[in-house]
């Protein structure tokens, strides 16, 4: 059986933000995102999982990481997910927001 490796991303129910990773197990790097084990999301969970994409090969799953990070890639997946942020608002302001990690 093939191994995968993923590219993710979580957004904060806490304030709308968004974080993107990857890994090698998804369901145990959720659980650890969830559980606050991970130093750079622990103090904006709990998350939700918004959107994930396998690839067979570790450099391919780092490198679509590091695309999506990019203006091109935010832009990307501001398209992919539009219908989902449709209906995201801010307390707040009562306006929709879409936040991605710096």
């Amino acid at each position: 059986m093939a191994k995968f490796y993923y590219v993710y991303v979580l957004q904060s129910r806490r304030d709308t933000h968004l974080y993107i990773g990857s890994t090698g197990d998804l369901k145990i790097r959720f659980e650890e995102h969830q559980s606050q084990r991970t130093v750079s999301t622990k103090e904006r969970g709990p998350w939700n999982l918004l959107y994930y994409e396998e690839c067979v090969d570790k450099h391919d799953a780092l490198h679509r990481e590091k695309y999506l990070k990019t203006t091109y890639g935010h832009r990307f997946l501001k398209s992919r997910l539009k219908s989902y942020f449709i209906g995201v608002t801010t307390k707040a302001q009562g306006e929709r927001e879409f936040h991605y990690p710096v």
